[in-house]
């Protein structure tokens, strides 16, 4: 059997090593004409450590990132809400792991050419589509030559060109929230090992962890940080990993001053600032025709929160090359991993927009009246933050006693 994977992030490099591990020949192809280290941080939680570890990657990411001990929840007023421990500290085999999404993206690829061969990605090629009869599959690539497979996998994102021939009239869905990105040098926060949401997106929300350690070799962290606010008064849906403008969010985070962090300072002090607008897309119920299938962002993007885009994506490319492994009729194959990812994904697309990890900080913010609290518990009891969280978890597929197991 011979795989033609189109495209080559997250998901498109761990298909190519999971085929790869079962004796499945496959070729990668992507749009780019070089692979580079872009973007910010990304978190990878135990369910996603739990798949990069099955195909050997695990200490090398742990080794590049930083392991998060605790996750904490605050209002905007810089009030500790609700905190938890994460990861190994929690009681789960794997850890959770920061770290920049540059780094995981070029520690995948290597694993790929490492296994592989060189050419086992190719760059340069733009798929504008595919067609397939009753023996094989065509991918056509702008002004690139056909290539010919068994099966075709589109790992091509959210802007997939494959969903779109299936799917001629699919769009993103915006509902006002634009996130600005930004990565700063700075000694650690608390204790240098936590991942920190504030506020809620109602008011001004800020998502902030470390993705390096001792960057500068004077103790100071790479401090990732995402700013998400949802306005009726926006200007509309921002553009796609651009340069980001100061003045579009930075007055909703001016007065953000705790005695724990100076936020204004960490945003003013970027190295860089990228925007993004929070977009996804509704659920559909059929990835596969014939002998072309969805996976990933192309098969169901999904807002990002809860730090579980990446683990999705990972989890489709170990259940698609088990499927593909374990009969001789691909098309069958491609049925029988559509049928076992299709409705989870869904669920998870489902709950990141109404009740998504930081839905504690917007049930806070409504029980209390968005205002500074005395004493918390005379709203909402911890017991009760705490069954927010793990309902999340459940749905999401790292619940502790779903990571013990193969998702």
């Amino acid at each position: 059997m011979n795989v033609a994977i189109v495209g080559g992030g997250i998901c498109g490099l761990s298909l190519a090593l999971h085929l790869h591990q079962q004796g499945i020949q496959s070729q990668v192809y992507e749009r780019v004409p070089e692979i580079k280290p872009l973007g910010v941080g990304i978190t990878l939680l135990p369910h996603a450590m739990r798949e990069f570890s099955a195909l050997g990657i695990g200490d090398e990411l742990l080794k590049a990132g930083i392991e998060n001990r605790e996750s904490r929840f605050y209002n905007r007023f810089g009030q500790l809400i609700y905190r938890e421990d994460r990861g190994k500290f929690a009681g789960y085999q794997y850890p959770e792991v920061g770290i920049h999404r540059g780094t995981l993206h070029l520690i995948l690829h290597n694993a790929v050419i490492r296994a592989l061969g060189p050419g086992a990605v190719v760059t340069g090629h733009e798929c504008v589509g595919v067609d397939q009869d009753d023996n094989g599959a065509t991918v056509q690539f702008k002004g690139r030559d056909p290539v010919r497979a068994d099966i075709v996998v589109a790992c091509d994102g959210i802007n997939s060109a494959i969903r779109k021939q299936f799917y001629p009239d699919d769009k993103v869905v915006f509902t006002g929230i634009n996130t600005w990105r930004g990565v700063t040098r700075r000694k650690p926060i608390l204790d240098g090992r936590t991942y920190i949401r504030v506020g809620s997106i109602n008011t001004g929300k800020m998502v902030i962890y470390p993705i390096v350690d001792d960057i500068d070799g004077n103790g100071n962290q790479l401090i990732n940080w995402m700013a998400e606010i949802k306005r009726e008064d926006s200007l509309g849906q921002n553009d796609w990993n651009r340069a980001g403008n100061l003045d579009d969010f930075f007055p909703i985070y001016e007065s953000w001053r705790f005695d724990w962090l100076d936020v204004a300072q960490m945003i003013r002090d970027a190295d860089q600032i990228l925007e993004y607008p929070m977009v996804d897309k509704d659920p559909i119920q059929n990835w596969t025709f014939g002998r072309v299938t969805l996976a990933g962002d192309a098969a169901h993007p999904m807002y990002p929160r809860g730090s579980n885009g990446g683990a999705q994506a990972a989890i489709d490319a170990r259940t698609l090359a088990d499927c593909l492994a374990k009969t001789a009729d691909p098309r069958g194959a491609l049925k029988a991993y559509e049928a076992a990812r299709a409705e989870p994904a869904a669920n998870v697309v489902r709950t990141n927009r109404a009740q998504p990890p930081d839905f504690i900080n917007i049930k806070v913010e409504e029980l209390v009246g968005d205002r500074p609290f005395e004493r918390l518990d005379d709203y909402i009891t911890q017991d009760e933050l705490r069954a927010l969280s793990d309902g999340y978890k459940k749905v999401a597929g790292f619940a502790l006693a779903d990571v013990s197991r193969p998702g």
